[in-house]
């Protein structure tokens, strides 16, 4: 573990583990660094070396109260593959990790990257506008910025409900899994979670996705309740050059915690990152 202080002065926070090529994950919206622990051990077990930061305003960083946007969040993950000198890396993002990994590959390029793996993530657009009909209303996002500027600690916990689908008949969700969301989500600091709804809501990543020249999985659930499949992996699946596509049938947005999906979720990661 270690920490970078980046360009603006901001502390952001990192595990190290193991050896190898670099695999680098970017993990979702409220959380922090510790939702990668399972595949960190996963990957670093098998030969890897695996890097994952805390977003600033979440976690372990700093939570300074500008540079909660999508251009700075690619530009620390930037600062910290040159500070840890990555190179040949594999980029994991999720929800808005994922948009983290596109908005940094658009905006850095692919010199330090060697393939791309989104897993539920927000790119393109999540936001429901003409163009894009199959996105969310903005009453969803106002609703979830009303939820963090009030009850915040309440509003985590039901949220935990949809985010990883217990809320479905025979759903294999533990109170566990659902605890320690409501833990990472406490963690985030209330200006850089409410600034980050606007980001990962409001974002348009098209341009960025059509810069992607690696090797790309983008893999989503289809009973995604957070960020549904019509409007997300499906399209950036057409927009990513060669994008390689696996849709999880029932899995929910969380699905790299939950029984099942996360052994196929592991085993399609492994071999991705082997092929």
């Amino acid at each position: 573990m270690g920490t970078l202080t980046t360009t603006d002065g901001t502390e952001i926070f990192y595990k190290d583990w193991g050896t190898g090529r670099p695999v680098v994950f970017s993990h979702g919206w409220p959380l922090n660094a510790d939702a990668w622990d399972d595949q960190m051990h996963l990957v670093a077990a098998h030969g890897y070396r695996a890097v994952a930061h805390d977003r600033r305003g979440h976690g372990r960083s700093g939570q300074p109260w500008q540079g909660n946007d999508m251009d700075t969040y690619a530009d620390d993950l930037a600062q910290l593959m040159e500070a840890l000198d990555l190179r040949d890396a594999v980029l994991v993002g999720h929800s808005t990790g994922g948009g983290e990994v596109t908005r940094y590959i658009g905006r850095h390029g692919t010199g330090r990257v060697a393939k791309a793996v989104l897993l539920g993530a927000v790119p393109p657009l999540m936001l429901k506008t003409e163009a894009n009909p199959e996105g969310l209303p903005r009453e969803v996002f106002d609703g979830i910025r009303a939820g963090v500027a009030g009850d915040r600690s309440q509003f985590y916990k039901d949220l935990s409900e949809t985010f990883y689908g217990a809320n479905r008949s025979g759903a294999a969700v533990s109170q566990g899994i659902r605890d320690a969301f409501w833990m990472w989500s406490m963690q985030v600091g209330l200006k850089g979670a409410f600034d980050c709804v606007k980001e990962f809501s409001e974002t348009d990543f098209t341009e960025d996705l059509k810069r992607f020249d690696v090797p790309t999985l983008i893999i989503h659930g289809d009973d995604d309740q957070i960020v549904p499949l019509v409007a997300a992996g499906q399209k950036s699946a057409k927009l990513v050059p060669d994008a390689t596509l696996k849709i999880y049938p029932g899995a929910p947005h969380g699905l790299s915690a939950i029984g099942s999906y996360k052994d196929d979720f592991h085993a399609d990661l492994l071999a991705f990152l082997k092929s």
